[in-house]
């Protein structure tokens, strides 16, 4: 199975940030937009594990949640990866993110004990809108996009950690919760 870590989103931000998506959708562009329901915050991608290391892992996250205190992540700005024209990934930031990169360090390095690689690149927390499939028509939804560079989105509430299996379907990827580790 296809499994990922991740913090999930208050349905009020949400909803926001599809409206948000339905604004830059009618711009045009030929890109993939990431589903309101299925919106979250990805701490730690593992790929294709097999059912005993997901027990592993379940087990791992029961301790390691207990270890750190629910907070807020505030959600503002927008941005690209790269940044400008020949953008791939369109993104809102994340504020105030020490408690986050405490709880990503800690994930980061019990997932290591369990075998799985470190992340080589640093830890750029952010959440994806959408993803560039060609650069027609892609213009018009920068500039939109641009204009909420200093918005403020709104904020979540992190209450737990949330192990996910991905399905990759022609339709984009489908989400099933396989365990939830409140924190604190």
């Amino acid at each position: 199975m296809r499994a990922f870590i991740a913090c999930d989103l208050d349905k009020p931000l949400k909803e926001k940030l599809g409206g948000l998506i339905c604004q830059l959708r009618r711009r045009g562009g030929d890109i993939r937009w990431v589903r309101t329901e299925g919106m979250h915050l990805t701490l730690k991608f593992l790929g294709e594990i097999r059912e005993e290391t997901a027990e592993k892992v379940k087990s791992a996250l029961g301790v390691l949640a207990r270890r750190h205190k629910p907070f807020v992540l505030n959600f503002q700005g927008t941005g690209t990866f790269p940044p400008g024209r020949k953008a791939r990934v369109l993104w809102v930031g994340i504020k105030d993110i020490s408690d986050l990169r405490e709880l990503q360090e800690d994930l980061e390095k019990e997932m290591e004990r369990l075998g799985f690689l470190r992340e080589k690149r640093g830890f750029q927390p952010h959440l994806t809108l959408g993803r560039v499939k060609s650069s027609h028509g892609l213009g018009p939804v920068i500039e939109e996009f641009q204009k909420e560079a200093a918005t403020v989105f709104g904020e979540t509430e992190v209450l737990r950690l949330t192990l996910f299996q991905s399905i990759l379907k022609p339709t984009g990827a489908e989400y099933s919760i396989l365990g939830e580790y409140p924190l604190g």
